[in-house]
């Protein structure tokens, strides 16, 4: 049962809104990633620090890697030490050298709206900003773009809302930067079996990999907005095939966060089901 789970931490993997939990999927979950031949993988925009403070709140099951900053980071974790890929970070660094992050940022210092996040929140290979949480966001993400490229900075921008709604998220990245950018390289790096891949997440910056060729699960509790997004742009790519989205009912669970994430790798490996019953 060769299976590699990558999966978000806030509203994916644990709680972080008003929809309720099943009782007992975080435990189920728990057992299915720490088989042996079950690889785990942690994807999210929350920073080295603040991941393990997550993972020790939440107490979450040790990871073998752990992409952090949105896509910026890519460490391995071994017996409790982490190992940031030298390969990835260089990689990166073809799109930012020094004193490229210094330009982007300088430059906009100036956009209408935007607010630097704080110190702590920002890394090597990120810049992240609060925003006015826009009913359209295009114009603000051309604004900032246009900026990039006067820079000659090359930007990708990962756009995202606060689970209540109340501001939006956005953070500036080297073009190559991204969750599905660390994640193809941490595939090709290790020779996982793209296969056997399943992605799990709830929120505006995992739309890059829901709407990709990599197998993906949007959990129930997501917003009707990313939600659509989803639906939408994985229909342009032509990628629906890949993304699955949880609506409950398997093995009596409700579909949010912990048993999402079951009901999408069952989805695409239907041999897990019968032992997920079994374990329960």
């Amino acid at each position: 049962m060769r299976l590699i789970v990558c999966t978000d931490l806030d509203g994916t993997l644990f709680p972080n809104g008003p929809a309720p939990e099943s009782p007992g999927a975080a435990a189920r979950l728990r057992r299915l990633v720490t088989l042996g031949d079950v690889t785990l993988v942690f994807v999210t925009g929350r920073d080295p620090r603040r991941t393990e403070q997550a993972m020790e709140e939440h107490r979450l099951p040790a990871p073998d890697f752990v992409i952090s900053d949105v896509g910026a980071t890519l460490s391995a974790v071994r017996r409790g030490s982490w190992e940031i890929s030298r390969a990835w970070r260089d990689a990166l660094r073809d799109d930012w050298p020094d004193g490229a992050r210094e330009r982007l940022r300088e430059s906009l210092a100036g956009v209408a709206g935007l607010r630097e996040q704080e110190t702590d929140r920002q890394s090597e290979f990120k810049l992240s900003y609060y925003a006015p949480a826009h009913e359209n966001e295009n114009d603000l993400l051309e604004q900032v773009l246009a900026r990039a490229d006067r820079s000659n900075v090359e930007t990708k921008l990962i756009w995202s809302v606060e689970p209540d709604g109340s501001r939006g998220l956005l953070d500036a990245l080297p073009r190559r930067a991204s969750k599905l950018g660390a994640i193809q390289h941490l595939l090709s790096e290790h020779e996982f079996d793209r296969d056997r891949v399943v992605y799990a997440g709830d929120s505006g910056n995992d739309l890059d990999v829901l709407t990709s060729s990599v197998p993906a699960v949007l959990v129930a509790n997501a917003t009707d907005d990313v939600r659509r997004r989803a639906l939408r742009e994985s229909e342009r790519r032509g990628t629906t095939p890949f993304l699955y989205l949880a609506r409950g009912g398997f093995l009596g669970m409700n579909g949010n966060y912990a048993a999402g994430v079951l009901e999408g790798i069952a989805h695409f490996h239907a041999e897990i089901g019968p032992w997920l019953e079994e374990s329960a």
